[in-house]
């Protein structure tokens, strides 16, 4: 290069404005959508009680079902009306478990048929999550709290040859509560720029994975009749939006 072409550059330079030459060194300001509830997966092993319920003669769950839980798959919306100190909210949630088994005869002869005990536990739930640490300090476990209401359809399916109620379908509904304690591993931190990715282009604003135990009391407060209640342990994803 030519001595006149540098002078010529060094003369172009000092005639741009001083702001087009200023590169700024201030953080990236990380912006997000609004936060208002979350969506939850999850799956578990439930195993009711109904071998607990008083006056039985025998173990029915156990003898038709033997000691294995039942696979419950639930999802749960969530809307949260306080974020500060924690978020707190509303949330219901909607599940199915299903066990079949070979059906009995009234001699206690196995049958031809099979016979299925079906559940839907529907839920409604006050939450409260203390992400406070996480979002403020970068702590990315988040422990949590329910507390709510449970009505748990139930039903089921045998054959004409059983012992349960002349062959017939027998179904119904109990009422009962439920406290669950877990806590969730904040996503975020693995791929922050994966999170803010998915949060402009989705809406979620924050993704989770997450362990709870649930202490359910499904039999009608106390009444007779067929016991749903469960201890059990759930595991999923949930999102922020």
């Amino acid at each position: 290069m030519s001595r006149a072409v540098a002078l010529g550059i060094v003369a172009l330079l000092g005639a741009l404005p001083s702001q087009a030459l200023e590169v700024s060194d201030a953080p990236t300001r990380l912006l997000r959508s609004p936060r208002t509830g979350a969506v939850e997966l999850k799956l578990g092993g439930y195993k009711p009680r109904i071998d607990t319920e008083e006056g039985l003669s025998g173990r029915p769950y156990a003898d038709t079902f033997g000691n294995e839980s039942m696979l419950l798959f639930e999802v749960e919306l969530q809307r949260y009306f306080y974020q500060g100190m924690g978020s707190a909210g509303l949330g219901f949630s909607a599940g199915y478990a299903e066990k079949y088994a070979d059906a009995v005869t009234r001699t206690g002869e196995p049958a031809l048929e099979k016979t299925a005990l079906k559940v839907v536990p529907l839920k409604l739930n006050g939450l409260y999550k203390f992400d406070y640490a996480a979002f403020r300090w970068g702590v990315p476990l988040v422990p949590y709290g329910k507390l709510g209401l449970i009505y748990m359809p139930w039903w089921i399916n045998k054959g004409s040859d059983t012992q349960l109620v002349d062959g017939r379908e027998a179904k119904g509904g109990r009422w009962g509560y439920g406290l669950t304690l877990g806590a969730s591993f904040l996503l975020d931190v693995l791929e922050p720029r994966l999170a803010r990715d998915f949060d402009s282009d989705l809406g979620v604003n924050h993704s989770y994975f997450f362990a709870e135990w649930t202490y359910a009391e499904v039999n009608n407060f106390g009444g007779s009749g067929l016991v749903l209640s469960s201890r059990h342990w759930m595991f999923g994803l949930a999102l922020d939006y």
